[in-house]
């Protein structure tokens, strides 16, 4: 599910769609990222990357003040530091992190999910563990 969310951030598509009926949504704490992910970016940053292993792509969003994260990995689990430069020094975010829950990968529970919360400045570094196969979405919202 991390790599999935991760996915609207890392591919840029101006039209987005969620496949499936609504009801298989319910009650699925992922489901806000879909709710406030954006599809029109004013900026965007590759922050970290290797072709076919993994990347690390930031995008502000064109109408608010909030930063969106994405990363992904191949089946390889990896452990992603973030630096968190891209965000307005001046400000405190609170990151909205969704990423692969403990011990999932593509074929172990895939669709789990871990969600928390996190008070970050740009000064700060994000540690994010993703599983095999996975990835992760933070939403940076201003506070």
């Amino acid at each position: 599910m991390g790599q999935q969310l991760a996915l609207y951030v890392t591919i840029y598509s101006p039209i987005q769609m969620l496949a499936d009926l609504p009801e298989n949504y319910e009650g699925k704490p992922a489901l806000q990222f879909l709710k406030d992910v954006p599809t029109d970016w004013e900026d965007t940053k590759i922050l970290e990357g290797k072709i076919g292993e993994y990347i690390t792509t930031a995008r502000k969003d064109r109408n608010s003040a909030d930063w969106y994260l994405g990363t992904l990995t191949n089946e390889k689990p990896r452990n992603v530091e973030v630096s968190l430069s891209f965000l307005d020094p001046n400000a405190t975010y609170e990151a909205q992190i969704y990423v692969d829950a403990e011990g999932t990968d593509q074929t172990h529970n895939p669709e789990a999910v871990a969600i928390s919360k996190k008070t970050v400045k740009a000064s700060d570094k994000l540690q994010l563990k993703l599983g095999g196969a996975g990835g992760g979405a933070v939403r940076f919202k201003k506070i």
